[in-house]
């Protein structure tokens, strides 16, 4: 089955900073806009973070993680770079490609059709 590997997850101080990488397994993921999402243990939903066109040029950031959080993308991974990051931020971060960036609902994890299976990220001193 097609997936995606996210990693770069770590326990780290607030203030600190971290970057996730998102690769692909058997499939281009050149081809794909890509989001990052986040979870919290007990919540059901997914918290949708940001999402980067196939040719990385048009981005859309949530207001949540906008100035903090950056996404960037090259010819081997999607990559998450998350700085001055809150206790608040711990979550498991997952990345999901979808075929069309076009249509907004980002939101919208019914539109991806791929998913990782998730990279811990904790924030506590």
């Amino acid at each position: 089955q097609l997936q995606l590997v996210e990693s770069g997850g770590d326990s780290v101080q607030p203030g600190g900073s971290l970057r996730l990488s998102c690769t692909a397994s058997d499939f281009t993921l050149g081809n794909y806009a890509v989001a990052w999402f986040r979870q919290v243990p007990g919540k059901e939903w997914r918290e949708y973070l940001t999402i980067i066109d196939a040719t990385g040029t048009i981005i859309n950031f949530a207001e949540p993680v906008k100035g903090r959080f950056f996404i960037s993308r090259d010819n081997a991974a999607v990559y998450l770079r998350m700085t001055d990051l809150k206790s608040e931020d711990t979550a498991l971060y997952y990345c999901a490609a979808r075929t069309q960036f076009s249509g907004g609902d980002f939101h919208n994890t019914r539109t991806y059709n791929y998913w990782g299976q998730g990279t811990q990220v904790t924030v506590s001193s």
